[in-house]
């Protein structure tokens, strides 16, 4: 497929799913969320068709998808680990526990493994304060981690 038939492909789909939510009220964020659930990811291509349906500049649409954390503007990896890190989980350790999964992965926070097996993203509470330190991984959330535990998610995400 060529960049400009991926470019149309992505117009195309783009148009449909602002159809399907531009009867809201303040439809940008489900539109970027169809769009995200639909290509994994917001393909730049998209940004100025969302724009000119909802008759706004492609800067605000950009604004958004980049002021939002979950908002990704490349594809994920195979495996989306999200790491807390409020401050209940990093004053029950969680920063030597971000930098030791880091250091498993080999990637920082915001990336993607070369391999395109894991993304490690960030995130600031998933409301297990009780069970710090937290974590996310591919939608599940895991409470009480320890170094053992990150070992154990760091050798499942690679196998």
């Amino acid at each position: 497929m060529t960049m400009q038939q991926a470019s149309t492909q992505i117009a195309a789909r783009t148009a449909a799913i602002i159809a399907e939510h531009q009867g809201l009220e303040g439809p940008l964020l489900p539109i970027l969320h169809g769009i995200q659930d639909e290509f994994g990811f917001v393909p730049q291509d998209a940004l100025p068709v969302i724009a000119d349906a909802l008759n706004i500049s492609n800067a605000e649409v950009h604004g958004v998808v980049t002021f939002y954390h979950d908002y990704r503007r490349a594809p994920a990896g195979r495996h989306v680990v999200k790491l807390c890190r409020a401050e209940a989980c990093q004053s029950m350790g969680g920063d030597a526990l971000a930098a030791k999964l880091q250091a498993l992965l080999g990637i920082g926070f915001h990336e993607t493994s070369a391999d395109g097996a894991v993304t490690l993203e960030p995130v600031y509470c998933l409301g297990l304060c009780a069970c710090a330190p937290s974590a996310m991984v591919d939608g599940e959330v895991i409470g009480r981690l320890d170094a053992e535990r990150i070992e154990e998610i760091a050798a499942e995400i690679r196998a």
